[in-house]
């Protein structure tokens, strides 16, 4: 029987991951350093709970934890004072600058104070994935994570679309100025499309998850099943699903818009082919996300808008392109230890061009900016440990048999195509709500593989 601290210690997870959207997306100084103190404590507790276990209970995840720390030191070693000989060894365009600026400590990073900010934000993305592998233990508390996220999309979504629709010129919390564009409480409006992707993803995986137990062989089980489905949780889920389409249209956000339907596209195919015994209602649901999603309710709140900007958007109007173009030779300069993690406001401005006026203090390109900050080593870490989330989240799709545990690779693996295209033309993960959303989709993209195993050794122990 779990302990009443694990219960304490899991409500508190559930109670981050909602709050974490509403100041600002925690995208401000005063929001990210409130959210690392509760995650910080949390790990803390954790930490002493777990004390008896060996390892801390972290098991089959022992590697991959090994793996993430070895990211963390290497970003860690980005603000450690570094001998002139060593700089000059490991980064020469680094040494060179810092000569020419006669300072008096060297660094691998350029910027040592924004790489300290970001080594933080960093430890406590980190700590949270220990969090989630550790609290979120079993079925239940995986529905409850997910639906935790859903409420928290569908509030978002509510009252961004709410202030469109009532014409507001000013948000109701922050007095920010509002436009044409939903933000719910969010600044930008694609971090807000991004986040409203990621929960719109849970929301979808609960209804694979209830799908996958219904099984549709007559005429009754039919009736049986809408009569179950108006009456249960499943109908919520599904009518927070239309309003988070909604906002997320009426966002405006062209790649955030495009992300869902491509991931939920593409996923959707995966499904079909990989899942075993799969009912015919997930091919419906499908299907309806497409017809009632796209074509109707999209229609309604302004899908057009979005498809005009779309059509409008062309490499002259937009300057990102020639942003691409002028940070691509900031790698080859800082290839092994990167410039520093969150540096590249303060050095690209001394690799662009004079076509480039505007000033661009994130190179809408997380993958271009992070190979740019952290080094190649580093990122390829970060791709190694994505990809391998992304292949265990395929595999509980294909091997799986619970209903929940397919439900939730369903929602990983669309949350990671869905962040991956998004990354290509944005900078969703320099918010920190939508980093820790997706770090603990990560998180449970292990635990549906794992959890089998053990019930299993628990079931062996007993006999």
């Amino acid at each position: 029987m779990r302990s009443k601290t694990s219960n304490s210690l899991f409500y508190v997870l559930l109670a981050i991951v909602f709050l974490l959207p509403i100041p600002l997306g925690a995208n401000r100084p005063w929001a990210w350093s409130f959210f690392q103190i509760l995650i910080f404590a949390l790990s803390m507790a954790c930490a002493v709970h777990f004390r008896e276990y060996r390892h801390l209970g972290l098991g089959k995840h022992l590697k991959i934890v090994y793996v993430w720390a070895a990211f963390i030191i290497l970003a860690g070693l980005q603000i450690i004072p570094m001998s002139e000989f060593l700089l000059a060894l490991m980064s020469p365009k680094a040494h060179e600058i810092q000569v020419m600026a006669d300072v008096s400590t060297f660094y691998f990073s350029l910027d040592p104070g924004q790489t300290g900010v970001s080594f933080f934000k960093l430890l406590a993305y980190f700590c949270l994935f220990i969090c989630t592998l550790l609290l979120v233990d079993d079925e239940k508390r995986i529905k409850l994570l997910l639906t935790t996220m859903v409420a928290a999309g569908t509030i978002q979504a509510i009252y961004g679309a709410l202030e469109i629709l009532l014409g507001a010129q000013q948000s109701l919390v922050f007095g920010l100025a509002v436009n044409e564009s939903a933000t719910g409480s969010f600044v930008y409006k694609n971090h807000y499309a991004n986040f409203l992707m990621m929960c719109l993803a849970a929301g979808i995986g609960l209804m694979v998850a209830g799908l996958q137990k219904d099984q549709m062989n007559s005429p009754k089980d039919w009736m049986r099943s809408i009569a179950t489905a108006m009456l249960s949780s499943k109908a919520l889920i599904r009518i927070s699903l239309v309003i988070m389409v909604i906002a997320l249209v009426m966002s405006r956000s062209r790649m955030g818009n495009t992300a869902f339907f491509v991931a939920m596209s593409i996923v959707g195919l995966i499904a079909l082919v990989l899942v075993k015994q799969r009912s015919k209602g997930l091919t419906i649901l499908i299907m309806s996300m497409f017809v009632i999603d796209l074509l109707i309710v999209s229609t309604w709140f302004g899908l057009e808008k979005v498809q005009q900007r779309l059509a409008e958007t062309s490499l002259q109007q937009e300057s990102r392109d020639e942003v691409i173009r002028d940070a691509l030779p900031m790698v080859l300069d800082f290839p092994i230890t990167g410039t520093g993690a969150g540096s590249f406001y303060s050095t690209f401005p001394a690799y662009k061009t004079t076509d480039v006026h505007a000033f661009y203090d994130q190179a809408h390109n997380d993958f271009l900016q992070m190979t740019i900050e952290y080094g190649v080593p580093s990122v390829s870490i970060l791709a190694f440990l994505v990809s391998f989330a992304f292949y265990q989240s395929a595999r509980a799709m294909r091997h799986r048999r619970n209903s929940i545990f397919k439900g939730t690779s369903f929602a990983c693996c669309m949350v990671i195509i869905g962040m991956l295209l998004h990354m290509t033309v944005d900078f969703p993960l320099q918010a920190f709500a939508n980093a820790s959303y997706f770090v603990i989709f990560i998180s449970l993209s292990l635990i549906i593989n794992s959890l089998q195993l053990r019930q299993r050794r628990r079931a062996y122990s007993s006999r």
